[in-house]
């Protein structure tokens, strides 16, 4: 097969949570261990550093990959989902896996005589370990597709295992209550392997503190150790006054970020403690440059002026919570918001948060697991905000940018797949 033959392989051959959601997810590591083992377990040729958590967790990950890489480390990254091409998944210092190396890998996979069908996630994460072995990577940054305990990244042992948040996602698999999905998120705690929680209070935080000390793991809760000083917004960035690391200029400016960036600066005094060669200098260049050097997309992303256009994938409530509030605050003639959901997530929290006082261009992103964009506006409707449906994010995107004046502002978001549609729209405008 060709590359295409083979990304379309991976897309329709084995179930893919991306695109249909619940039937794509398959709990436990069974399948894992076993590709794991036909592949020759390529993951204990390097080490890793495990990132888990509702929100936060591609920042986080992202930012650290960024640290290291400047710190002089060969690193691996593994994230998901992809926003335009399925190898954003997979990088090493920043570079994504070659075409050609997927190919290869499923090729082998499709003659090592495996007994059964993984999901789309399980072969890739093999694929990944399968590439950080064959660039020979020092160190790479793992990040859990969905909870922890049972996902199929949990088969690494790290050198550091981080969990950001916990918020309300991905409730019909990881339980109902914080408490419930806390507990999946800790099952990547390790024996005697530290853990840096970004954000926890009150059940959550003990869910964390009874894990780490069954597991004999040392805990820091990042909120406990105050990083950041103050701070303030400068040229589009954040400007962070640290206690420990002088002052970093954050190229992620959304709100979360603050929360993002002391989970990162309470970990590195315990990377630098596992032997890892971590300079002041690396820190500022790793958060200064973080999209560049690693590839990050879609956090509070600015993608056009006149009028101003910020996309963001944050998709739930955890993660609208600080979206809502730097909507509300900002300063424009009118306010045009392009958003869009799936289908298999309660929404009703999300838009009670949002503006009343917005434009709405309701859309419906091109994937099985879409909304509804009349669905969606019906939802809406009753939460008091007015708008109109639209069936593409492009038609969506083009109505709202028609009817903007320059003053206005322009918010695309929802859900990762929306921004995908988007990113993919001016791509090819761009070509």
């Amino acid at each position: 097969m060709n590359y295409k033959e083979t990304i379309d392989f991976l897309f329709t051959q084995v179930p893919m949570f991306q695109r249909i959601g619940s039937g794509a997810y398959k709990p436990g590591l069974q399948n894992t261990i076993a590709l794991d083992n036909i592949f020759g377990n390529a993951h204990r040729t390097f080490r890793t550093i495990h990132v888990a958590g509702t929100n936060g967790k591609g920042s986080v990950s992202h930012t650290i990959a960024s640290i290291l890489q400047k710190s002089g480390y060969r690193v691996g990254l593994y994230t998901s989902p992809h926003l335009l091409d399925f190898r954003e998944r997979i990088r090493v210092n920043g570079e994504m896996i070659p075409e050609e190396k997927v190919v290869d890998f499923v090729s082998r996979y499709r003659t090592c005589g495996f007994d059964g069908v993984p999901s789309f996630f399980e072969l890739s994460t093999i694929l990944a370990f399968d590439h950080f072995r064959s660039e020979k990577v020092d160190i790479a940054v793992i990040e859990v597709g969905l909870g922890g305990r049972l996902d199929c990244t949990n088969i690494i042992s790290p050198i550091l295992s981080i969990i950001t948040n916990i918020s309300f996602d991905h409730t019909q698999f990881l339980g109902n209550t914080l408490s419930e999905i806390a507990s999946e998120k800790a099952g990547i705690i390790k024996p005697g392997i530290p853990v840096v929680i970004g954000e926890a209070e009150g059940e959550v935080r003990q869910v964390f503190a009874d894990k780490a000390t069954l597991e004999g793991s040392p805990i820091v809760f990042a909120e406990d150790d105050r990083q950041i000083l103050a701070h303030s917004k400068e040229n589009g960035n954040l400007r962070l006054k640290t206690r420990d690391f002088g002052i970093i200029v954050d190229e992620l400016s959304g709100d979360c970020q603050l929360k993002n960036a002391n989970t990162i600066l309470s970990a590195l005094p315990l990377l630098r403690e596992a032997g890892l060669n971590i300079s002041d200098q690396a820190i500022k260049e790793g958060f200064a440059h973080v999209c560049e050097i690693s590839g990050l997309m879609g956090r509070w992303m600015t993608v056009g002026t006149n009028p101003m256009v910020i996309c963001d994938t944050g998709h739930n409530t955890g993660g609208f919570a600080y979206i809502s509030a730097q909507l509300h605050a900002v300063k424009c003639t009118a306010l045009r918001i392009v958003i869009g959901f799936v289908s298999d997530k309660d929404v009703s929290h999300v838009l009670a948060m949002l503006p009343r006082d917005a434009t709405y261009y309701f859309a419906q992103a091109s994937v099985p697991r879409a909304m509804d964009c009349h669905t969606l506006a019906t939802l809406a409707e009753k939460a008091g905000l007015a708008g109109r449906s639209f069936s593409t994010v492009a038609e969506a995107y083009d109505t709202a940018i028609k009817e903007s004046a320059t003053s206005d502002f322009v918010y695309v978001g929802g859900s990762t797949f929306i921004v995908a549609d988007l990113l993919a729209l001016l791509k090819s405008i761009g070509e």
